[in-house]
C-alpha cells in the first residue's frame, strides 16, 4: 500500500492525496494553522478510516452470516492530549446498525470481531486510546410505511 501527498502551495495547508488504488482526497488545516478550511484535517481522515475499516468489518461478518443487514452508520467521538504529539486518547464508536430480525447478539459479535481481532486502524489507534463501543438496531421491518 502507498499514497503520495502534496503540498497545495504557499497560500495555505492544503494537501492532496493520490492513492496506490487511484483516488485521490484533500486534507486542509484550520484557518489558526494556515490553513483555508477546504477540506478534512488530516486527523479527521484518521478517524473516519477507523470508523470506515470497522464499519467495513461489520457489515461483511453479518452479510457472510446471512444476516438481512441493509444499513451501517458508525459515529466516532474521540478526545485527544492537549500535547503534541495529540494522539487520541478516547475514541466510541456508535454504531447503528439496519437490517431486517437482526439479532444483537450477532451484531455485537460482529463489533467485537471487528475491534479485537480485523481492524487494522482500530488496532493501531488503540495503541494510545481507549477504545469504546455501542450498538443501536433498527428494524426495518417495524417501519411504519408511508400512507
Amino acid at each position: 500500500m502507498e499514497c503520495t501527498i502534496d503540498w497545495g502551495g504557499p497560500d495555505g495547508m492544503l494537501f492532496v492525496g493520490r492513492t496506490g488504488s487511484g483516488h485521490v482526497t484533500a486534507m486542509d488545516g484550520a484557518p489558526d494553522g494556515g490553513g483555508n478550511n477546504l477540506a478534512p484535517r488530516p486527523m479527521e481522515m484518521v478517524l473516519c478510516g477507523a470508523g470506515a475499516c470497522t464499519a467495513y468489518d461489520v457489515v461483511l461478518i453479518l452479510k457472510r452470516g446471512r444476516h438481512a443487514v441493509t444499513g451501517c452508520r458508525v459515529k466516532l467521538t474521540s478526545e485527544r492530549a492537549a500535547e503534541p504529539p495529540k494522539v487520541f486518547t478516547k475514541i466510541h464508536f456508535a454504531f447503528t446498525v439496519t437490517g431486517s430480525n437482526l439479532k444483537r447478539d450477532a451484531v455485537e459479535r460482529a463489533v467485537q470481531l471487528s475491534h479485537e481481532k480485523y481492524c487494522s486502524a482500530s488496532a493501531m489507534l488503540g495503541k494510545t486510546a481507549a477504545m469504546s463501543w455501542s450498538v443501536e438496531l433498527e428494524d426495518i421491518a417495524s417501519r411504519k410505511s408511508p400512507q
